[in-house]
């Protein structure tokens, strides 16, 4: 069941599952630097990505994690693992954590300076994304809302953890934004809402009786 409270939806479970969620966007990559549409590509962190991962993971390293699930794309696992350290917990990858995919223009440049998609209107993505259009072979934002709202709604629902666990997701900046659209999001046109998130921001939910709510958004534990 969903409830709408003003302009927050919150997302009630069927199942009596209590826990904290932490959403992770990954490192920094050299696409990420020059504002590279990098999708489904498979780009690993430059070395600024794993510094900061490094001092994320540092300052998360009095929570007790009982699992990290991942995006299976590098630069979202070695975020991960980062993240882990010695902790000798399973690292699980899931595909419906994987960023979202720009099909033909993956690779092509966005910024202003350099804007390379041929397209006029691509940047409705960003600006309008209730009047976005994937081009071929792209998948469209209702897709990735579909498929990260399935994910959080398998975890919370599952029996397997209890209300001392923690669950770490390590994933990406349009993935994060699904996922939390079906906590608070009211549309598509406000899918955006509260912005990109930097790298290895984090992002924390409380699941308490089986409801979802928002704890913290966006922290980053390092000097920006």
């Amino acid at each position: 069941d969903i409830l709408f409270f003003g302009s927050i939806y919150i997302i009630v479970c069927n199942e009596d599952a209590d826990m904290k969620i932490y959403i992770i966007r990954h490192g920094e990559t050299d696409w990420n630097k020059v504002r590279r549409l990098q999708g489904r590509s498979d780009i690993p962190l430059n070395e600024e990505g794993r510094r900061l991962a490094r001092i994320t993971g540092e300052a998360l390293s009095s929570v007790n994690f009982r699992c990290i699930y991942t995006s299976p794309l590098r630069r979202a696992k070695e975020t991960a693992m980062l993240v882990k350290g010695d902790r000798q917990i399973d690292v699980i990858e899931d595909e419906r954590l994987q960023e979202i995919s720009f099909g033909i223009y993956e690779g092509h440049c966005c910024a202003k300076d350099n804007y390379e998609i041929p397209d006029p209107d691509f940047m409705n993505f960003f600006t309008q994304p209730d009047q976005y259009h994937p081009p071929e072979g792209a998948e469209s934002i209702e897709e990735l809302c579909a498929r990260t709202t399935d994910f959080l709604q398998e975890l919370v629902h599952t029996t397997q953890y209890g209300a001392e666990d923690a669950i770490l997701l390590s994933t990406h900046g349009a993935a994060l934004r699904g996922l939390l659209s079906s906590v608070e999001k009211t549309d598509i046109a406000h899918f955006w809402q509260g912005g990109v998130h930097k790298n290895c921001a984090v992002t924390i939910l409380d699941v308490t009786d089986g409801i979802i709510t928002l704890v913290e958004e966006g922290k980053i534990y390092y000097n920006a």
